[in-house]
C-alpha cells in the first residue's frame, strides 16, 4: 500500500487537540501516512523570532500536501496573518470552501451542498494600504487628484487591484472543479455595477471562461442581492466562486447555514502545493481544556484524502462524521442545542466516535 508523504501542522490554542482527534480519524481508515510534524504559530516566537519558519515552508513545498490546524498570529509578529503570509509564500490563490449540510445539525435549512470558491492573491486583500497622514498616503492622494479624483486628505487607502491573469485562472479553477466532480451550475459573485473596471473584468473573464464549460450552467448575482438569496434559499445554488473579499464573506454566510464553522473544511490550493485546515480561529481560550469541534479539521482531511486518491477513505470518514452527527450523542457543544449543552462530549471522544463507527461500517 502506498504510503504519503503528509506535512502536519499541529498549530497552537485548540489546534494541537484538534490536530490529535483528526490524526487518529484519518489513521484509523487504513490509509498509510508519513507525517512530517512541523510547528508554527504563537508557541515557535522564542525559538525562531517568526510565527511562520522557513522550515515549515519547506516541508510544505517538498511534500506539495499539508494539514494544518488553525494558527494564532502574535500581536506584532509582523505578520498580518500567517495563514496570509502561507498563502503568499506558496502561492495559494484559491480557497476551497465546502459547505454542506448533515441530518442532525442545528440549521434551519436542508439539502445544502454549496461549494465556494475564493480568490486568495487580490482584491482588497493584496495588502496594498496607505495609513492616514503618511507620506505616500499624501503622494497617493496628490496623484490622484491629477487624475480627478477628490480624496480628503485624512483618509487611509486599500487599493483592489484584480488581474485578468488572476481573474481567469480561479475562474478556470472554478469550472474545472464542477466539471470533474459533477456539479450543474457555477455562479459568479460580483458588484460590477459599481465598480466597473475591477468586478467589472472579473465579471467579464467569468463569462467568458464559461462558453468553454457549455454542459455547466453559468450565471452571475450581485454580491448584496447573493446575501439575500442564499438565506431566502440556498439550495438554488451549486459553486460559487468569488473575488477575495465577497469570497471571505459569503463562506462564513454559508458555514452558517449549515451548521457554523465546526464543520466547515478548508483548503488552499495552488499549481502543485495544496494545504488543508478547517476554518475557524485557534479559540485560545479553549486550549487543552478538550471543547472544541474537530470535525471541520476532519473534514478538511476528508478533503486531503480526496486529493491525494484516497476516494474510499474519504468517503468512509465522511459517512461516519455524519452518521456521529445524525445520532446526536457524541458530539460538542455546538451540535447540541442549548438547553443540552451539559450532555456535550469533548473533542477526544468524538474522535473516538467516529472511529467506531467506521469499525461497524463494510
Amino acid at each position: 500500500m502506498e504510503s504519503h508523504n503528509i506535512t502536519l501542522i499541529p498549530g497552537d490554542g485548540i489546534g494541537p487537540e484538534l490536530t490529535d482527534a483528526t490524526r487518529r480519524v484519518l489513521e484509523a481508515t487504513g490509509v498509510k501516512f508519513n507525517w512530517d510534524v512541523v510547528h508554527a504559530g504563537t508557541d515557535v516566537m522564542a525559538e525562531y523570532g517568526t510565527p511562520l519558519p522557513q522550515h515549515v515552508l519547506e516541508s510544505i513545498r517538498k511534500n506539495k500536501v499539508a494539514l494544518k490546524g488553525p494558527i494564532t498570529t502574535p500581536v506584532g509578529s509582523g505578520f498580518r496573518s500567517v495563514n496570509v503570509a502561507l498563502r503568499k509564500e506558496l502561492e495559494l490563490y484559491c480557497c476551497l470552501r465546502p459547505c454542506k449540510s448533515y441530518v442532525g445539525t442545528p440549521t434551519l435549512y436542508n439539502n445544502v451542498d454549496l461549494i465556494v470558491v475564493r480568490e486568495n492573491m487580490e482584491d482588497l486583500y493584496a495588502g496594498i494600504e496607505f495609513e492616514k497622514d503618511s507620506a505616500s498616503a499624501s503622494k497617493l492622494i496628490s496623484f490622484l487628484e491629477g487624475l480627478g479624483a477628490k480624496i480628503r486628505p485624512d483618509s487611509g487607502i486599500s487599493i483592489k487591484p484584480l488581474s485578468e491573469f488572476g481573474c481567469h485562472r480561479i475562474v478556470r479553477f472554478a469550472f474545472e472543479y464542477a466539471r470533474t466532480n459533477k456539479r450543474r451550475k457555477v455562479t459568479a459573485v460580483h458588484k460590477a455595477n459599481i465598480m466597473k473596471y475591477s468586478d467589472g473584468l472579473f465579471l467579464a473573464v467569468a463569462r467568458d471562461v464559461a462558453l468553454s464549460y457549455p454542459e455547466i450552467e453559468f450565471e452571475d448575482r450581485i454580491v448584496d442581492n447573493m446575501t439575500m438569496q442564499l438565506v431566502k434559499k440556498p439550495q438554488q445554488f451549486d459553486v460559487l466562486i468569488c473575488p477575495n473579499l465577497y469570497g471571505d464573506i459569503i463562506s462564513d454566510l454559508c458555514a452558517g447555514l449549515v451548521g457554523g464553522l465546526g464543520i466547515a473544511p478548508g483548503a488552499n490550493l495552488g499549481d502543485g502545493i495544496a494545504l488543508f485546515e478547517p476554518t475557524h480561529g485557534s479559540a485560545p481560550k479553549y486550549k487543552g481544556m478538550n471543547k472544541a469541534n474537530p470535525m471541520a479539521m476532519m473534514l478538511s482531511g476528508v478533503l486531503m484524502l480526496r486529493h491525494i486518491n484516497e476516494i474510499s477513505a474519504a468517503d468512509k470518514v465522511e459517512k461516519a462524521i455524519a452518521a456521529v452527527i445524525a445520532d446526536g450523542k457524541n458530539v460538542t457543544y455546538d451540535l447540541k442545542p442549548e438547553s443540552t449543552h451539559g450532555n456535550a462530549v469533548g473533542t477526544s471522544q468524538v474522535a473516538d466516535a467516529i472511529i467506531d463507527m467506521m469499525a461497524k461500517m463494510p
